[in-house]
Order: C-alpha cells, then sequence, then structure tokens
C-alpha cells in the first residue's frame, strides 16, 4: 500500500468533499476517487458512504483516519530525529584522551561541543596511546585525543595544543629554593616515568630530554600513568617532568616548577579514521580545529 493513498484519503476524510479534497492536493477529482476506490480494495472494506448529497466515514473509514493520523505523527517524529541526527544534533560521540589532557584544553573543549550540541550523547573515557590506536582502528571510539599524535594509515592526526614540560617535585625538595632549577642538576634523582608500557612512550620522550640535558644513566621508576606518577613524586619517591597544564590542578606534596634546559614540549592531537564521515564527528572537529588554531596564536603571542 502506497503511503500517498494514505494521505489522500485523509485528505477525503477531513473534507468530507471530494472536490474540496482534490482541491487541496491540487489534483483532479476522477485520479481521486479512483485512489480511494483502489484503497478501499486493497483494505477490503468500505470506508465512505457516499450519496449526491454528501460522504460520510464509515466505522471502517473512521478507524482508519484514527490509525493513519497517528502513524503520519509517528512518522514525521521519525524524519525529524533522523534529521537531527544526520545533522550532527543528536546521536552519539565517543571520544577517548590520555589522561594528562583533562587538565588542559580538553574539558574547554568539551564543554564548547556540549553547549552547540547538547543532545548528542557523548561516550568519554581515558586511555593511554596504546589503547586509542587500538580503539579507534577496532572503531570501539569516533575520537581519541592522544599525545603527541597517533600513526597509522587509517588514521587522520590533527594538531590540536601545544605545551611547554615542567618539573613536578616534592614539596620538600631542595630545588623548590632555586627560581629555575637546572634540569642537568637533577642527576641524583629519582625520574619517575610514564607509562609503564608499551614501549616507546612518554617515558622514552622524557629519556631523552634528559639525556639531551647531559644526566647519564638516570634512576628512573615506572609508573601506569601520569596520575601515578604524580602521587609517587608527593610522596617523595622522585621526580618527574610532566605537561604544564597539570599544574592547574594542585596536589599535596607536590610543586610545579619551570626548569633550565631542554625543552621540545609536548603536543595533543585530535585522531581520527580516515573513514569515518559522521556529521558529529565533523562538528567536534570544527570545534576543536578553532581551538587549535586559538591556541597556535597564543603560542605565537610574546
Amino acid at each position: 500500500m502506497e503511503l500517498k493513498r494514505l494521505r489522500y484519503f485523509i485528505a477525503v476524510a477531513e473534507e468530507l468533499h471530494f472536490g474540496r479534497a482534490a482541491a487541496r492536493l491540487d489534483m483532479a477529482q476522477p485520479p481521486l476517487s479512483r485512489q480511494i476506490s483502489q484503497l478501499e480494495k486493497e483494505i477490503g472494506a468500505l470506508l465512505f458512504d457516499r450519496s449526491r448529497s454528501q460522504i460520510r466515514l464509515t466505522q471502517a473509514g473512521q478507524l482508519l483516519l484514527e490509525r493513519t493520523r497517528e502513524v503520519f505523527a509517528n512518522l514525521d517524529s521519525i524524519f525529524s530525529e533522523v534529521r537531527r541526527i544526520g545533522s550532527g544534533s543528536e546521536g552519539r560521540l565517543r571520544i577517548a584522551f590520555v589522561g594528562s589532557s583533562t587538565h588542559g584544553i580538553l574539558p574547554n573543549l568539551i564543554k564548547s561541543y556540549r553547549s552547540h550540541y547538547a543532545d548528542v550523547d557523548l561516550v568519554l573515557s581515558a586511555m593511554n596511546n596504546a589503547e586509542l590506536k587500538r580503539a579507534l582502528i577496532q572503531r570501539e571510539i569516533d575520537i581519541a585525543i592522544a599525545r603527541p599524535s597517533i600513526k597509522d594509515d587509517e588514521v587522520k592526526s590533527e594538531f590540536l595544543h601545544q605545551e611547554p614540560l615542567i618539573l613536578a617535585l616534592p614539596d620538600n625538595s631542595p630545588f623548590n629554593a632555586q627560581a629555575v632549577p637546572k634540569l642537568a642538576d637533577l642527576s641524583n634523582e629519582t625520574f619517575i616515568l610514564y607509562p609503564h608500557n608499551p614501549r616507546p612512550s612518554f617515558a622514552d620522550y622524557v629519556l631523552k630530554i634528559c639525556d639531551e640535558a647531559g644526566l647519564d644513566a638516570v634512576r628512573t621508576v615506572m609508573a601506569m600513568d601520569y596520575q601515578t606518577a604524580i602521587g609517587l613524586v608527593s610522596v617523595g619517591v622522585g621526580v618527574s617532568l610532566v605537561p604544564e597544564s597539570v599544574s592547574t590542578t594542585q596536589r599535596a606534596g607536590v610543586s610545579y616548577r619551570k626548569y633550565s634546559g631542554p625543552n621540545p614540549g609536548t603536543t595533543l592531537s585530535v585522531n581520527y579514521r580516515l573513514d569515518n564521515r559522521s556529521p558529529q564527528l565533523r562538528n567536534f572537529l570544527d570545534i576543536a580545529r578553532r581551538y587549535a588554531r586559538a591556541s597556535a596564536i597564543k603560542r605565537r603571542e610574546p
């Protein structure tokens, strides 16, 4: 049964006049009469009592009118919902991120996206870079906020934010007395690195910086993630190099200091599958790119 016949039926049932219904539908009356007759034949019930003076709905016609109105109301609701999902105004977006990003640009990015697309269901989770790559390739997430980026032929990586590294020191460290501690002077300190695995990772990045600073045979303690590393710093196990944004959240027993020495900084990136064409992803990328441009401008400011 064609939906257009049901729409024709509703027009006739509401007008109770074939001429007026035909005018409303912008069609001739004879084709409309044939369509209604065909509908009655398909259903197997008389829908109208016809007379020369007027037509009336039969009981079957009255029931069909009620039900078809419900059907079209539901269809309108379905089409509206589909359009909103198709435009990215509704639906779901799965975002995973490295834990350290929660202290920097990511919270503002998420807030901005929510303010624009409040009806999109955001699924958020923290992962290390290896987990981010696996989840992205396996299509378990839509977006990976990685540090520094994810390398894979199926993945597109875009710059998001860059920031310097700083020292995380126990609050009783003698280096807190120095205005700007020298990284080269920390040769007797234990460096807390993360993550423990897989390698290479941010830990190896920090070891390279230590090597450039002239620190040989650095003593190390491996931690699962930056939060564990900061916890170990707080109890005096050692020192750590962390993104500057980590210092925005104070931790008892830890002080954060800028240092003198090699500091290539650290970069956050937005990563997504090349074949992901979802409007939810596209809308998030639009906002992320604006933040990335603002971040780049801020870095160039004196």
